[in-house]
């Protein structure tokens, strides 16, 4: 390394600090994603901690949660990092931490890759680094940890393994990413992409290379062992449940090919990449100096990494595709694992071509290096306006969401022990009663017995049969065990400043009576209630609060 690409490789790393400071500047008042997020992960870390369940057997189950009918194996094990870190400090630290550990490794791995495989020129230095730097500011989903943005970092210990390399600190990036990752959540496709490469190898005559073949089945080793909860629930757990009713092939033709386009332009929420502003031009552009000079076999790699990129997004979208329902009415596992997930490599693809193709055209001349420049730092402050704090401030921050306070009064108002009763919400998501220390009826998880399911869905039955999307979204996924309403739909965050109201609701309060459930925490006002056996107790605001929260007691 150079002197100025190691002065550029430490300002990157002093970028990516600055990038991830407003966590711990802001605390509780940064902004941050609420999908799949606020709404679910962070509640389910604390309430993970205060079960006293962390280390809990695999029979074990989580108390505050759907009367007990929730498994300990549903929050994954106690080995992830991000579980340990949210055990340690207070969620935001811990949140910013992992944003921390995660973006470095990124920036790490993806670096190491391009300086030892891909970019190997000594002035390319800056390649090296702005790419990497471009890929560890990518959106990533918070909870997916290395799932997706330490496949970089794997990549660069299989690929030194692959050439003979007997460095130690190959194996020991292998045993380690799987405490910070989750198989999955990306690691499953990668190591079995990695399943292929080895075959491939063996097919065109480059020998069995056995050291590389078990590098593979030590990693996915370690990951099973890690994730040993998982590996019990598909094994020996037979009870049914809620993603047994998981139907995945709906798509029409048309509707998949338009998908396989929306998906290659513009990405998938949980891997978002945000590359079709200047990086898929970039990539595309470059495949034209390839074809005028016929440099098919020198650039074979970005070839066929251009190839392998369309087609993971065709089969993303044609994984939805409604011509599946054969076989996954014959091979049920078809249903209930979400294979489309290898898209999930894509990240790492993109940005490995983005590199390619600077490589490319930076050969072309000083002015296509120049441009070559503008387009990384065009690339970045893209990602800088994609940073949570800018992204999602017109969103309730993290003190606003979880309203910690209202709460708190909500509990003291109430008055009996909260593991006495049971509660549900409607129009805001139950992970913040959760959070709050609350037993619900409700909660955002996709693995659940079907029998609370069903005995759930009986209180929510007449306002199903009133919305055709509602009953589909709940009877063939069901990940969100919530009191859907038919008036309000999927809409789960009315703010306090909210002026919609509730007219006709139809409840079976019985089914909820009986379930144990006493209370109803409602962010907009019921117009119907005594209909539903249901009295307006008290209203609750808080200035540090997002919500309005009205307060009804179940009479019966």
């Amino acid at each position: 390394m150079n002197q100025i690409e190691r002065k550029l490789f430490f300002s990157a790393i002093i970028f990516i600090f600055i990038f991830v400071s407003p966590y711990f500047i802001l605390g509780e008042n940064a902004h941050i994603r609420v999908h799949d997020n606020l709404d679910s992960n962070l509640a389910w870390y604390k309430v993970l901690k205060e079960s006293g369940q962390v280390f809990g057997s695999v029979k074990a189950s989580i108390p505050q949660v759907i009367n007990g009918h929730l498994s300990r194996n549903a929050y994954g094990t106690e080995f992830s990092g991000i579980v340990l870190l949210n055990l340690l400090f207070p969620p935001m630290i811990a949140y910013g931490l992992s944003q921390l550990i995660t973006r470095f490794f990124a920036f790490l791995g993806m670096y190491l890759l391009l300086r030892k495989h891909f970019i190997r020129s000594e002035n390319l230095g800056w390649v090296r680094v702005g790419v990497s730097l471009t890929f560890a500011l990518t959106p990533f989903w918070p909870s997916g940890m290395l799932s997706t943005l330490g496949m970089p970092l794997a990549l660069w210990a299989f690929l030194n393994i692959r050439q003979g390399e007997r460095s130690a600190i190959n194996w020991i990036t292998l045993a380690l990413i799987p405490l910070y990752a989750s198989i999955v959540l990306g690691f499953f496709f990668f190591l079995s992409a990695m399943g292929f490469f080895w075959l491939s190898d063996v097919i065109r005559g480059k020998g069995w290379n056995l050291r590389f073949f078990f590098a593979i089945v030590f990693m996915t080793s370690v990951f099973l062992l890690v994730d040993y909860r998982l590996v019990y629930s598909f094994l020996f757990d037979h009870v049914p449940n809620s993603r047994d009713e998981y139907f995945h092939a709906r798509l029409t033709l048309f509707h998949s090919l338009r998908l396989t386009f929306k998906n290659y332009i513009l990405g998938h929420t949980h891997v978002m990449t945000v590359h079709g502003l200047f990086i898929l031009p970039t990539t595309l552009l470059a495949l034209f100096p390839v074809i005028a000079n016929k440099g098919w076999r020198e650039e074979k790699t970005f070839i066929v990494l251009h190839i392998i990129n369309f087609v993971l997004s065709a089969w993303y979208a044609f994984w939805f595709y409604k011509g599946w329902v054969p076989l996954t009415e014959r091979f049920h596992f078809l249903d209930t694992f979400n294979f489309a997930r290898y898209h999930f490599l894509r990240p790492m693809i993109i940005y490995l071509l983005f590199a390619l193709s600077i490589n490319i055209l930076v050969r072309a001349g000083i002015i296509w290096k120049r441009t070559c420049m503008f387009l990384i730092i065009a690339q970045l402050l893209v990602l800088i306006g994609f940073n949570e704090e800018i992204l999602y401030h017109k969103k309730p921050s993290f003190k606003e969401f979880y309203a910690e306070e209202q709460f708190r009064e909500m509990a003291d108002y109430i008055g009996q022990p909260q593991e006495t009763y049971r509660v549900a919400s409607i129009g805001i998501h139950p992970a913040i009663a959760q959070f709050n220390g609350f037993y619900t009826l409700d909660t955002y998880n996709n693995f659940y017995p079907l029998t609370y399911k069903y005995q759930f869905r009986r209180i929510i039955e007449h306002e199903l049969e009133g919305n055709k999307k509602l009953k589909q979204y709940f009877d063939e996924w069901g990940g969100r065990c919530y009191l859907f309403i038919d008036e309000i739909g999927k809409h789960y965050m009315f703010k306090k400043n909210s002026k919609k109201t509730i007219e006709q609701i139809k409840l079976n309060t019985h089914a909820f009576h009986e379930m144990g459930g006493r209370y109803i925490f409602s962010a907009l006002p019921i117009k119907n209630e005594k209909d539903n056996h249901l009295t307006l107790e008290k209203t609750f605001d808080s200035r540090e609060s997002a919500w309005k929260i009205y307060l009804y007691r179940v009479d019966l």
